[in-house]
């Protein structure tokens, strides 16, 4: 039943998704798409914050570099070297991963707040860079260039300068994203990862190489920040150095823990919730940061697992697995069936 449920919401949010680019200007909200499109791109940046917090019990605050670098790849790779749409993204991917190749290394030895610790002076040094390589980056006005097309055959050409096909394009790109991240935490290489995040000293006993699991997850994760920076580059014709400052991280690991930490679409909720929230009290007040923080201290306090968390207890109760109910389930808490105690323990001595 709650299998059923949450298949029956998510084929729903999908349908919504694919029919947005027809129905959102049909209600009058055409401007919503460009914000749909970023809530997609950054929950894929969410995604990689709880790739490593959700699922190996590392808090990253340094996703952010991996973003910058995905997304000045693409900025780097058009305007100065002539590339185009497919080998600019490539060559951003690449950048990204490779950076997060070798800054993981360095700092999965680490664990608890040192991790922490040493992700945030990543992103920080990178950051400095990128503003002082002025020629490269452009500083502090970053680097803007005009979008290659993305299909050219004969007289036809597919562009993201076309807004639906833009669209379509990063709704793609991040479904399929989700759909690795799904096939990763359901493999035996995920289990692995969870083994790790509960204990990682008995996850080595048994025979799992601990750094290697946690280095080879960060740049897993680094690649799903570089691949939103790409996207983000594509969809703003535009990269900047801001976008690689640790506050950005901190965003990142603000909507997974709002969403739900370990859940495969947390991220994604939480980063909904908070952008949608963002654009509609920006309208109204100026100081709207103030009610954003509001919200997210409300929703730790009442839903502590994030809001899938939440809702995943509400089908629990509502709708409980036929295992629970068939082993009494509806007990009170500590409640005990006589028929399962031996005989020799009802009787007493």
């Amino acid at each position: 039943m709650k299998e059923r449920i949450n298949r029956t919401v998510l084929l729903v949010v999908l349908a919504f998704l694919v029919a947005a680019p027809w129905v959102l200007p049909a209600i009058g909200f055409d401007y919503w798409l460009d914000i749909l499109a970023e809530i997609i791109i950054w929950s894929l940046f969410a995604a990689s914050v709880n790739l490593l917090f959700g699922y190996v019990g590392l808090l990253s605050f340094g996703q952010a570099l991996f973003f910058g670098m995905g997304m000045f790849g693409v900025a780097i790779g058009i305007a100065k070297l002539g590339l185009g749409f497919w080998p600019a993204l490539g060559f951003g991917m690449t950048v990204a991963i490779g950076t997060a190749a070798v800054a993981g290394a360095l700092a999965v030895r680490l664990t608890w707040h040192y991790f922490a610790i040493i992700t945030v002076v990543f992103s920080l040094i990178f950051y400095f860079l990128a503003l002082s390589a002025k020629p490269l980056t452009g500083g502090d006005d970053g680097t803007s260039f005009s979008m290659p097309a993305m299909l050219e055959a004969g007289g036809f050409e597919l562009s993201l300068t076309d807004p639906t096909v833009q669209y379509f394009f990063i709704l793609s790109v991040a479904a399929a994203a989700y759909f690795l991240k799904y096939l990763i935490v359901k493999s035996p290489f995920g289990m692995a990862l969870m083994a790790v995040r509960e204990n990682d000293v008995r996850a080595s006993l048994i025979g799992l190489n601990v750094y290697f699991l946690r280095w080879i997850t960060f740049v897993i994760a680094g690649g799903f920040a570089g691949l939103a920076g790409c996207l983000f580059a594509l969809f703003g014709r535009y990269a900047s150095a801001t976008y690689m400052f640790y506050h950005v991280s901190g965003e990142g690991v603000v909507w997974t823990i709002i969403g739900g930490a370990g859940t495969l679409f947390g991220p994604a909720v939480g980063t909904a919730l908070l952008i949608v929230v963002r654009e509609e009290l920006s309208n109204i007040w100026e100081h709207y940061p103030i009610l954003v923080g509001l919200v997210v201290i409300l929703t730790v306090i009442f839903a502590p697992k994030g809001l899938m968390g939440f809702w995943n207890a509400l089908l629990d109760r509502l709708a409980p697995a036929p295992a629970d109910r068939a082993s009494g389930g509806g007990r009170p808490n500590g409640a005990v069936d006589a028929a399962a105690v031996p005989a020799e323990r009802r009787t007493g001595p």
